[in-house]
C-alpha cells in the first residue's frame, strides 16, 4: 500500500556539537540525511517525501533534489511539532502518512511495510522496542522507585496514521495550544487508540557524538551480512 513520509530536517545539531545541521554530518562519506533518504527513495510504495527543513540550508536540499525526484521541500516551524504540522499541510490528504525522524538511517524496509498495514487497520501505529535495561524513576537524584520494564517500549519511528487521524490530532493541539513529545501523543491525547509494531535495535537516532561510531559499526555489519 501506498504511503507518504515527513521527514523533519530542521533540527540544529546542539547536541551533536557540531555547530550546523547534524543532518549533513557525513557519515561513512554521505551526509547522514542522504542514507535516510535513500531508504524512501527506493521504497516502490512511497509515493512522496515531504522534506521540512531550515532556510539556511535550503541551497543543499535544492542541489540533491534532481537525485530525489519524490522530495518536496517544506520551511520548518520553531519547534519540530509545528515543522511536521507544516509538513502534513503540504501532503496529499488521504491515505496512510509516516513521520520519521532524518537522523534514524537505519530504519528497514519490512518495518515500514509492518506499520503502513497497520496504520491502515487500526488508524495509529509505532516503532518501538522492548526496553532493556532497568529503568528507576527519581528525584534530585534519590531512587523513589524501580519501574517495572515488562510493559515498557523505547518509542522510534517511523510513525504511521491515516491522513485523517493525524491531521486531526495536530488540528486538536494547535486548537488547545499542546505541545507533545511526538506525534502518537497527540493523537493519544485525542484519545485514539495507538498499536505498537516491533522494530529493531539498529533503529538508533544519531543525536550525541558517540552516535556515530555506533552507526558506523551497523553499516560495516549491513556490508557483512
Amino acid at each position: 500500500m501506498n504511503y507518504q513520509v515527513i521527514i523533519p530536517a530542521a533540527g540544529s545539531g546542539k547536541r551533536m556539537g557540531a555547530g550546523y545541521n547534524k543532518l549533513l554530518m557525513n557519515l561513512a562519506g554521505r551526509p547522514i540525511i542522504l542514507h535516510t533518504l535513500d531508504v524512501f527513495e527506493k521504497d516502490p510504495y512511497c509515493s512522496r517525501i515531504i522534506l521540512v527543513i531550515q532556510p539556511d540550508d535550503e541551497p543543499f536540499f535544492k542541489d540533491i533534489q534532481s537525485r530525489y525526484p519524490k522530495i518536496h521541500i517544506v520551511l520548518g516551524g520553531s519547534e519540530r511539532q509545528y515543522s511536521v504540522y507544516n509538513g502534513l499541510k503540504a501532503a496529499e490528504a488521504d491515505g496512510i502518512i509516516l513521520v520519521h525522524d532524518g537522523a534514524r538511517p537505519f530504519i528497514r524496509p519490512k518495518t515500514i511495510s509492518s506499520l503502513v498495514e497497520c496504520a491502515r487497520k487500526e488508524g495509529a501505529a509505532i516503532a518501538a522496542v522492548p526496553v532493556k535495561d532497568t529503568i528507576k524513576k527519581a528525584t534530585d537524584l534519590k531512587v523513589i522507585e524501580t519501574v517495572d520494564r515488562s510493559s515498557l517500549w523505547q518509542v522510534q519511528t517511523p510513525q504511521a496514521f491515516r491522513f485523517s487521524v493525524l491531521q486531526s490530532a495536530h488540528e486538536q493541539a494547535k486548537l488547545e495550544g499542546y505541545l507533545g513529545t511526538d506525534e502518537a501523543s497527540l493523537v493519544e491525547k485525542g484519545g485514539y487508540p495507538v498499536k505498537i509494531v516491533e522494530s529493531d535495535y539498529d533503529n538508533i537516532k544519531l543525536t550525541t557524538p558517540e552516535d556515530i561510531y555506533f552507526a558506523e559499526a551497523i553499516l560495516r555489519k549491513r556490508q557483512q551480512q
